[in-house]
């Protein structure tokens, strides 16, 4: 029997808000909304019309809803505030990426709530079905020891949130080199959909190595708009000891003479007369699965499904009954990272990151 959605509070009533209650709306067997409350009743109405969702005049009448969990998805400058007056309310939080909006930011919310155990944070990067089967495939070993990692798809602390899962990183110091470049290139999609302009205007691509220390490194690029301008496609590689992933590619040495290629597999149902409905079934690589849709029927997308996941674990954590999707203190790190390249292409030198409070919450 499945466990009873989870009661969930929103406080925001923008665009990242208005995705997640997209979502619910398609899977109320997992969540619940319980009410939303934004900057004005106005804005708050406007976000709820047409969702059929109670809205909330204030903090104390949104905690009186008796949410199990309260999503925070309010501008990064706003969102420490309001994190940390849901916590001393004695509210568990699930607040948007990033935390805070920069170091002196991250380290204040750290020193207010951090440790209470109450914060979890919004990153389902890693959760996305590709990027879930493609890290079962390095932690199950077939690479061998992960060293290296380009990615080449989304924006600093997504990327760096994907650098350290792959390469099993915790808060060690990192040495972060970066550089930016200007160049034109079309932008024919905007969030509201095609722009119709088909127009290059400049556009900036950032590049930026880390060292890590003990042969391990990584490469971080991204040109500003490429999480949805489809003129930049989305790259991944992972290398390690014995072997490498490119993409959806595996290449690896399964014993002293043989080197193995193969490919993730995705079964997707809904094709020409498949009448199971357009969904993502499955992915496998040799013969083996490795991500297996766990909202199959719900007809979601890559994203959605991350999403989906994300506040299942959420509840699971909300409820005491398993861990959180994604703790404060990697959220943190992989912030800090993030900023690390801004500043590295601000001063045109090196920059090394050094242990910060909640290194010790990622030792281990």
């Amino acid at each position: 029997m499945d466990a009873a959605p989870l009661r969930l509070g929103v406080v925001g009533t923008g665009f990242r808000a208005g995705l997640f209650l997209d979502l619910v709306a398609r899977v109320p067997h997992l969540v619940e909304v319980t009410g939303v409350l934004g900057r004005s009743r106005a804005s708050t109405e406007a976000v709820v019309a047409g969702r059929g969702l109670p809205v909330a005049d204030d903090l104390t009448g949104l905690l009186g809803t008796a949410p199990e969990l309260v999503f925070v998805a309010v501008p990064v400058a706003a969102a420490p505030a309001v994190v940390i007056d849901l916590v001393a309310h004695g509210a568990r939080v699930l607040t948007e990426t990033p935390p805070a909006p920069d170091l002196d930011g991250l380290r204040a919310l750290w020193d207010a709530v951090g440790a209470s155990g109450r914060v979890q944070v919004a990153e389902q990067y890693l959760l996305f079905p590709h990027t879930a089967a493609r890290l079962r495939v390095v932690r199950d070993g077939l690479l061998g020891e992960p060293t290296s990692v380009q990615v080449s798809s989304t924006q600093t602390y997504h990327a760096t949130s994907m650098v350290r899962g792959f390469l099993g990183l915790g808060a060690e110091p990192v040495r972060v080199v970066g550089s930016a470049t200007t160049s034109p290139l079309a932008d024919p999609i905007a969030r509201p959909g095609w722009t119709g302009d088909p127009a290059p205007r400049p556009q900036t691509t950032t590049v930026a190595t880390f060292d890590v220390g003990d042969g391990r490194s990584a490469l971080y690029d991204f040109t500003q708009t490429q999480t949805r301008n489809p003129l930049r496609t989305r790259r991944l590689i992972v290398r390690g000891s014995l072997g490498e992933l490119v993409d959806d590619r595996v290449v690896r040495l399964a014993d002293a003479t043989t080197v193995l290629t193969s490919s993730l597999e995705r079964r997707q149902t809904g094709h020409q007369q498949d009448v199971q409905g357009l969904d993502l079934d499955q992915i496998a690589v040799e013969g083996r699965v490795v991500f297996r849709n766990p909202f199959g029927g719900s007809r979601l997308s890559d994203e959605e499904i991350a999403l989906a996941t994300m506040f299942r674990r959420a509840a699971a954590w909300a409820r005491g009954e398993g861990p959180g999707p994604y703790p404060l203190a990697g959220a943190a790190q992989d912030h800090l990272l993030g900023l690390a390249i801004g500043e590295s292409v601000r001063t045109g030198g090196a920059v090394t990151t050094t242990r910060e409070a909640w290194a010790s919450a990622l030792d281990g």
